[in-house]
């Protein structure tokens, strides 16, 4: 799995404009997907999120205490990334998001946060699934 952000620079922080700048069209999508979760719950917070080197930016919508989903930009696609307790795995075993995503969640590590997964989003094709994902996490 590709670790590496576009946006290296540790001391510039990227914005939302350098974001669609770097993704043109793509950028629609991610605004898509950032615009659902505040149609949902209008008092998330961004964030721009500097783990190291060997990852670079990334960029998340919080809740008051955790994330909501992730955004990790890589050269032309990103990741949406989630963390589901127990409670939201069950629930999104008996829904009709896709069976690989399924498949993903159920063989990823366990933590005390709950299991995380990464979905590949370099078209619209996603969209429904994440919509789907984006409301449980928000309502578990």
């Amino acid at each position: 799995m590709d670790k590496l952000s576009i946006f290296t620079d540790k001391t510039i922080t990227p914005t939302l404009k350098d974001v669609e700048k770097s993704f043109g069209s793509l950028y629609k999508i991610w605004k898509h997907i950032y615009d659902m979760v505040y149609e949902q719950y209008p008092e998330g917070k961004d964030e721009w999120n500097f783990p190291g080197k060997n990852y670079g930016w990334s960029f998340r919508i919080k809740d008051k205490k955790r994330a909501i989903l992730y955004f990790l930009p890589r050269e032309n696609y990103f990741y949406m990334a989630f963390v589901f307790g127990d409670k939201a795995l069950a629930q999104i075993m008996e829904t009709d998001i896709a069976q690989d995503i399924k498949n993903d969640l159920q063989a990823a590590k366990k933590y005390a946060e709950g299991r995380g997964i990464r979905i590949k989003i370099s078209d619209n094709s996603k969209l429904p699934d994440i919509k789907k994902l984006i409301e449980i996490k928000l309502y578990n």
